[in-house]
């Protein structure tokens, strides 16, 4: 049954200090002999007149399961709540919810998140990686600032609301204002642009597609004058990645003409370089502004590229050392 409320113990205990026996006292408050025998005897040893806190119903799965559920979790990390429940059915002979397993997968230290996308990469690629971070892990924060770094990305018109999830009831599920609109294919700009430690270089709209010949006219239009302005007639090491464009035989050929030393840049591996992050700063800021047009998408991208503060492009390129350490650690 459920404990005696806390007023009907103080009266067990009081009427126990004054010399009155047990019998007389479940006679006096009209209750069972044993139960005023296990309070006296816990006020005894303890001190206390409180309730034990009871052990409750036991759990569906003991530690056993659940260093078995955890272990299924990790060998199959991109499951499903439904699929991992269907495996728990079967495997713990057990009846088990959803809501049951969801659960059990927090008591395991293990929570639902977004995959991070990363390009796909081989274990050549990735043995290169590692040997690229070691080489340049003792380069310094000043070797660092004299590279020129420089890149593609392309920007889209957004549509629709911005969020991946949305606050609803469950009744709410096809109200129109609850959806996320997508178009088949949405109006798009690429740029091209470069930055360093010293500031902004320039930022040029490209129209078309980009093959060796445009991108040569690219860098003659901007990544020199760029190289000049920021860098003063300094050396400098220029950064660019591995896209076809960048690594044909003619745009290698007109580098070397110029005499332009250009970073060894290891395949797939966007996540070293800064102005990937800069990239990412931009497009959160103009999805906010929520361009309609073309026209206005490129108007928001220039006036972003000019508002990026000196200090982020300082932070951003000494950042690089701990990348390396994060590509040798992983």
């Amino acid at each position: 049954g459920s404990p005696l409320c806390k007023q009907l113990r103080e009266q067990i205990v009081e009427q126990f200090k004054n010399n009155i026996s047990q019998r007389a006292i479940a006679r006096n408050l009209g209750i069972s002999s044993s139960t005023v025998r296990n309070i006296i005897k816990r006020f005894r040893e303890s001190g206390e007149i409180t309730a034990r806190k009871r052990q409750g119903r036991k759990p569906t799965l003991n530690a056993r399961d659940l260093r078995s559920l955890r272990r299924y979790c990790i060998k199959n990390r991109h499951q499903c709540i439904k699929d991992i429940t269907t495996w728990a059915q079967e495997h713990f002979k057990k009846p088990l919810s959803v809501t049951t397993v969801r659960r059990y997968i927090r008591k395991c230290k293990l929570k639902l998140y977004y995959e991070k996308k990363k390009p796909f990469i081989n274990n050549t690629q990735k043995r290169r990686r590692v040997r690229w971070a070691r080489a340049h892990l003792r380069w310094t924060d000043a070797k660092w600032k004299s590279v020129l770094w420089s890149d593609e990305s392309t920007f889209q018109i957004v549509f629709g609301n911005c969020g991946r999830r949305v606050l609803r009831t469950k009744e709410e599920k096809n109200h129109p204002n609850c959806y996320r609109r997508k178009v088949q294919k949405p109006a798009s700009v690429m740029v091209w642009g470069c930055i360093s430690a010293q500031g902004m270089g320039n930022l040029h709209i490209c129209e078309g597609t980009i093959d060796a010949e445009r991108y040569i006219q690219v860098l003659e239009q901007h990544m020199l004058p760029s190289k000049q302005h920021l860098f003063h007639g300094r050396p400098c090491l220029f950064q660019q990645d591995n896209a076809k464009p960048h690594s044909a035989r003619v745009t290698t050929a007109w580098l070397r003409s110029k005499r332009v030393r250009v970073l060894d840049w290891p395949a797939c591996s966007p996540d070293p370089s800064p102005i990937e992050n800069m990239w990412r700063i931009m497009k959160h800021k103009i999805r906010q502004q929520r361009p309609r047009t073309v026209d206005q998408l490129k108007l928001y991208i220039k006036q972003e590229w000019e508002r990026i503060p000196p200090e982020k492009l300082q932070k951003l390129v000494s950042s690089v050392p701990k990348r390396l350490l994060s590509v040798i650690k992983r």
